[in-house]
Order: structure tokens, then C-alpha cells, then sequence
């Protein structure tokens, strides 16, 4: 007898759970892209997504996914050998930096490793060693879907400033943007990246750069500009099809009208404590089971992690072998390791990451709790006893 049966349930980081909402607005004939409703709802969508990043500036909108988008930024921020500068908290920031690489930057990567934030006086004193000002761009990642860490954007923009380097500040938060708490202008950051898959709680297929003046200014005239990437038209379109250099992504618009529209309701300040208060009843569960066995947090720092995913390590091998038996069992699926070791070693086989971003509640959280605890006990994994309890306990304090 298997009790997989039901609905399955993606816990992982993206794509994330879609709401039956966005799911029934999607489910129609396609629609006129020339006049009317669709034409009426893409422009209402746009002062909508510039509220969510926390901006009033520019927004492009791509149909592409999040590697996409680290292209779609840098051809418009840089020209072919320009510096780059990467902080790298984990495996996405070295793949934005791989990107600028082969599109002809000079990258140079500040590296922080797995289990840390961006240093914020080691990225000053950089910028204060570039006295030429050689470095057009500093990225940064707000939230690494691989290893969980949550950076603080206003702290690196603060040592940017006390820098006093002009270089352009551009952002991937796409595991974050919806999930944990982003203010683009407050907080000084000039280019924005984020896709429709994770907190916008709308099938992959849609990505979004909003920039500010500056970096539009910065951007004109460089040589990576191309028909398709560039933010110029789509910013400020006067037709449908020039959001999108051609067809737009119809029934995605139709699913984000309705998702951005629920976020809105619920307000960001809600939903951001929202996933703040469900990520700390994982914590909490967390917590009580690795006093008993192997299970660690990947940052070890609360202050640090994401809201969005959870990074976590229980010993070799038994990161997969507990994914696997919840999927075929419990019909659940947690998230790959992403950067610990090759795909199907022992190290990578050791981490797994569990999703929780988007449209997410408590019982949902609880039931995976309840499933984990499951299948420690029926894998044998040493845990510590009560981690439903420790959660519940959670919970019912911020009720």
C-alpha cells in the first residue's frame, strides 16, 4: 500500500506551490493581444510589481527564466571587458558570475563561501583599493536558493557608499522577492532581478529587471546591448508586444495578475512576517531533532537565513535516502542539494533543502514537519524526539 496517493506536494525551492486561483485564471482560451483585457491588465501590472520590489523606478518583463535574467541585466548594465565584482555566498552567485564571464566582463569574484554572508567591510575595502574605479557593477545575491543564506542588501550598499565607488549595485532575488522582506530604493540598490516561479507563486516562463535612473543612464551606449535583452522599449512600451519584443506570455499574465492581486491583499508586511514565522517553525522542529543526530543547519546564524528555504546536512547519503522514501511514501518531495559536492556523491547525498516560499500556510508546514519526523523513524535516522511539538509550540505563540 502506498500513501502517496492525493495531491503530490512540492516542498522544494521553486517552482513553488501555485494557488488555485492563479491556476483558474490561467485555465481560458487564449485571449486578443492587440486590444482589450490583456492589453488593460499588463499595464496595470506594472505600478503593482514596482510596489512588491519597493521602487519607482523601471521594470522590464521578459518571458525567461532566472538565468535569463542574470543575462538580460548584464547586457544592459555593461559593456565587453568592464569589471565586474561578484559577491559569492553560495552556487547562484558564481553562476551570475559565470555569465558575466563569458559575455566578455573581467570578472573578479570576492567569495565568502557556503555558510556565510557577504562581509561588508571586506567588500570596502575592495571598492577603496579600485581607486580607478575600474569596477562598473557589484552583484550580489539576496537570498542563495543552494546554501540559504540570507544577505543584508543595505548593509553592502552602506559599504559601497563609505567606499565612495560609483559602481552599480545589482540584486538576484529571485528565491526572495515575495518571501522575505525587500525594499529596492530604501535600500540602495540600483538593478533588481526576480522570476515568476518562487514568491510570485506563478508557473516558471516570466522574469522581471527593475532599474533605477542611474543605472538606465550607466547602461546607454555599452556594446552588449541586443534586440531581444534590451530594457530600453520594454520599460516604455507603447504596444502589448513591446513588453516582450513579440507574443506575450498570455496565460502567465493572466496567472500573475491573480498572484500579484493575493499578495497585494494580504499586504507585504504580512506576508513577509508570515514566512518569517512559518521558516521559524521549521526552525524550531529543526532545532529538536538534530539535538538527538546529525541534522545542522547549513547557516548556522539565525540571523542569516532565509525565510524562503532552508539549507540542511544529515550525515552521508541520508539527505536523498529521506527525500526518496517521502516521495515514494508520503507522496512529498523535498529539495536536491545544490553545490555540496558532485550530483550522487556522498557529500551531496548528506544535504537537502526544504521549500517553503510562496503560497504556504501553517498546516502545510506542519504536515511536512510530521512527514520528516516520519521518515526519520521509519529510516532509522537518529533525531532528537518532538520536533512536531517544538514547531506546533511556535506556532501557537505568534497566533
Amino acid at each position: 500500500m502506498s500513501l502517496a496517493n492525493g495531491r503530490h506536494y512540492l516542498a522544494i525551492p521553486g517552482p513553488s506551490v501555485i494557488p488555485d486561483p492563479v491556476l483558474q485564471a490561467m485555465h481560458r482560451p487564449a485571449p486578443n493581444i492587440y486590444t482589450g483585457e490583456l492589453v488593460e491588465l499588463t499595464h496595470g501590472l506594472i505600478p503593482d510589481l514596482k510596489t512588491i520590489a519597493g521602487t519607482s523606478g523601471h521594470v522590464a518583463l521578459y518571458i525567461t527564466n532566472g538565468h535569463g535574467l542574470w543575462e538580460a541585466s548584464l547586457t544592459n548594465m555593461i559593456s565587453r571587458g568592464d569589471k565586474v565584482l561578484v559577491c559569492v555566498t553560495g552556487n547562484f552567485g558564481h553562476g551570475w558570475a559565470d555569465v558575466a564571464a563569458r559575455l566578455g566582463a573581467n570578472v573578479e569574484i570576492l567569495d565568502f563561501g557556503k555558510q556565510a554572508p557577504v562581509d561588508p567591510a571586506r567588500l570596502e575595502a575592495a571598492l577603496k583599493a579600485d581607486t580607478a574605479h575600474e569596477i562598473k557593477v557589484v552583484l550580489a545575491t539576496h537570498v542563495d536558493t543552494a546554501t540559504s543564506v540570507r544577505n543584508d542588501i543595505a548593509s553592502i550598499r552602506k559599504a559601497i557608499d563609505a567606499a565612495g565607488h560609483p559602481a552599480v549595485f545589482g540584486v538576484d532575488s529571485i528565491a526572495s522577492l515575495g518571501c522575505d522582506r525587500f525594499k529596492m530604493d530604501a535600500w540602495g540598490v540600483d538593478v533588481m532581478i526576480a522570476a515568476s516561479q518562487k514568491g510570485l507563486m506563478t508557473p516558471p516562463g516570466m522574469g522581471f529587471v527593475w532599474f533605477s535612473e542611474k543605472a538606465r543612464q550607466e547602461g546607454m551606449g555599452n556594446d552588449l546591448r541586443t534586440p531581444y535583452w534590451d530594457w530600453e522599449t520594454r520599460a516604455k512600451p507603447v504596444h502589448l508586444y513591446e513588453y516582450f519584443d513579440g507574443t506575450p506570455p498570455t496565460h502567465h499574465l493572466y496567472g500573475l495578475r491573480q498572484a500579484v492581486t493575493m499578495i497585494l491583499d494580504e499586504g507585504l508586511e504580512n506576508v513577509w512576517a508570515r514566512h518569517e514565522t512559518l521558516a521559524r517553525a521549521y526552525w524550531a522542529a529543526i532545532e529538536t531533532w538534530g539535538q538527538g543526530g546529525e541534522l545542522r543547519f547549513n547557516i548556522a546564524d539565525p540571523a542569516y537565513r532565509s525565510h524562503a528555504v532552508s539549507t540542511l546536512s544529515l550525515g552521508a547519503g541520508d539527505g536523498t535516502r529521506l527525500r526518496s522514501w517521502l516521495t515514494e511514501h508520503l507522496g512529498i518531495t523535498l529539495g536536491i542539494s545544490l553545490g555540496f559536492g558532485d550530483i550522487g556523491s556522498p557529500e551531496a547525498d548528506g544535504y537537502f533543502r526544504i521549500g517553503h516560499m510562496g503560497h504556504i500556510n501553517a498546516h502545510m508546514v506542519l504536515g511536512i514537519i510530521g512527514a520528516m519526523e516520519t521518515g526519520f523513524t521509519a529510516l532509522d535516522i537518529p533525531h532528537g524526539e518532538g520536533g512536531s511539538v517544538a514547531a506546533a509550540k511556535l506556532l501557537a505563540s505568534r497566533v
